[in-house]
């Protein structure tokens, strides 16, 4: 049994659902175009990818968490999409009530909540009623051809079967992995005698989360929610002038081995926010092959006083957004920093796993092992 949909196409569909496979269940010109055959073939089969195909050329379906059945009764589904091929782009149409995105309906074949029902009645033909549940336009959806040459169900495969492994085993690690990362940074001593504290300037845009990036390691070590650091929303920095933020393991514990150093935001206008010059200022660093000449000249005890590592804090959701000045201007903070011999690091702030739910679907526990993210840390290359 041949699947109709292409390669490209199966892979266009299940980028939208995670590392997953397409594996074909029901093909009506096989089965037949009867909601028996479909039934029979596909209840209990979840989630699934239902597609049909006309004589004008187009591929259109959609897209259902939750398993098939005869009961007669709406399925709540918030995941359900309906979509449609524009050559191999995908145009996804989001369910727009999910108490009503799939009804069971025994003579019929897939039912996308009395919006779009493929092999309707029975028959070889398509019902639709734009707007119900589902908004779309039914001439891009299948230019108003409603009869139909094939109707295919592909189930979901690698999410079913292991979703719930891959939870426990994700919470199992990231418990574990949480314990033994905070254990290395307690414990963690510079190879510099004379520097107890490792010192870490912080840099980035207006808004990204640097004071909030601060507060959020802060709180981890403290056992606690904490604000020590002033955040919020503005169109300037709220942070105002150069500062030093010590972090402590509980609330009476030992200062770590590490100190964030916080600064203004870097704004796209000339003259406001943080200035590049101001960079080297506030770094005064001098690169690490002259650590010799430094004990001589100032004494070790200099070293423990200088920026160790630049840390630029980017937000995640506005990568692909940034504005050229921005860029810009975090291109030539970083050839500076970089002259100076700097270790550099880049944590994305403000990754919004809500807003990549339709994109990975039940996936989205392991976000930041998905291709979504791989693809954002390229382009954050690229733009910093």
């Amino acid at each position: 049994m041949n699947p109709r949909l292409t390669k490209s196409q199966q892979r266009t569909n299940c980028s939208q659902l995670g590392r997953v496979k397409l594996q074909l269940l029901y093909k009506a010109s096989i089965h037949g175009f009867t909601g028996a055959a479909f039934h029979q073939r596909c209840d209990t089969r979840s989630p699934t990818v239902s597609v049909g195909y006309n004589a004008s050329g187009f591929v259109f379906g959609g897209y259902i968490k939750q398993p098939f059945s005869q009961s007669g009764q709406y399925v709540n589904d918030d995941q359900a999409f309906l979509f449609t091929f524009s050559r191999e782009k995908l145009l996804k149409y989001p369910v727009t009530v999910p108490a009503n995105a799939v009804r069971m309906i025994n003579i019929n074949g897939p039912h996308f909540g009395d919006t779009l029902v493929l092999v309707h009645g029975s028959k070889p033909v398509v019902y639709n009623c734009p707007g119900k549940f589902y908004n779309f336009n039914p001439a891009e959806m299948h230019g108003n051809n409603l009869n139909l040459t094939e109707c295919e169900v592909y189930q979901v495969e690698g999410d079913v079967t292991q979703i719930d492994d891959l939870k426990r085993q994700n919470i199992t690690c990231s418990c574990r992995t949480r314990t033994e990362l905070m254990e290395s940074i307690k414990s963690y001593k510079p190879t510099v005698s004379s520097v107890s504290q490792v010192r870490v300037l912080l840099i980035g845009p207006v808004g990204a989360g640097k004071s909030s990036f601060f507060n959020s390691i802060n709180s981890v070590f403290r056992g606690h929610v904490t604000s020590q650091a002033i955040s919020g929303s503005s169109t300037t920095s709220l942070t105002t002038q150069f500062r030093t933020c010590a972090l402590k393991a509980g609330r009476e514990g030992k200062p770590l081995p590490i100190i964030l150093c916080d600064t203004m935001g870097l704004e796209e206008s000339t003259g406001s926010g943080l200035d590049i010059d101001d960079i080297r200022s506030s770094l005064k660093v001098i690169c690490q092959t002259d650590i010799r000449y430094i004990i001589l000249l100032h004494g070790s005890s200099y070293l423990k006083d200088k920026i160790h590592c630049v840390t630029y804090v980017i937000d995640a959701c506005k990568v692909s957004i940034m504005p050229t000045k921005m860029a810009e201007k975090l291109e030539a903070t970083r050839k500076k920093v970089n002259l100076m011999g700097q270790s550099t690091l880049v944590p994305l702030t403000v990754f919004y796993a809500e807003h990549y739910r339709r994109r990975l679907g039940p996936l989205i526990n392991i976000i930041y092992c998905s291709s979504v993210q791989h693809k954002l840390l390229a382009l954050t290359v690229l733009n910093v």
